[in-house]
């Protein structure tokens, strides 16, 4: 099963160490195991830009959708036989520990389904 995980700051988190939180590491351990499919940083929230559509007209606003103190500062996709085993792949991963990390099943969009 895919699980999309989601990156996060947290300004409550334990402050970052370079010598516990190498990324490299955590990466290539994926990598390895075969279940990475696909990662990477995001820009800051002020490079975002929201779209929204009411009424037939295109709404475009600079910045996140949310204001938020925490902010989504990557995402990786991996492929695990479990939920378990998507929290075990999270946990490790060093913003775990002074960040959060937001672990959600992929919903493939099947459009041959019938409807």
């Amino acid at each position: 099963m895919r699980y999309m995980l989601f990156i996060c700051t947290d300004p409550d988190g334990e402050p970052y160490s370079p010598e516990k939180d190498d990324i490299a590491e955590w990466v290539a351990e994926n990598t390895r195991r075969g279940i990475s499919l696909h990662g990477d940083r995001l820009r800051d929230v002020e490079d975002a830009t929201t779209v929204r559509v009411r009424r037939g007209e295109t709404l475009v606003t600079d910045g996140p959708f949310a204001e938020t103190r925490e902010r989504i500062a990557g995402y990786d996709v991996i492929e695990v036989r479990s939920l378990d085993e998507a929290i075990e792949v999270a946990s490790r991963h060093p913003m775990a520990r002074f960040g959060r990390v937001e672990v959600r099943p992929v919903w493939p969009l099947d459009l041959d389904a019938p409807s």
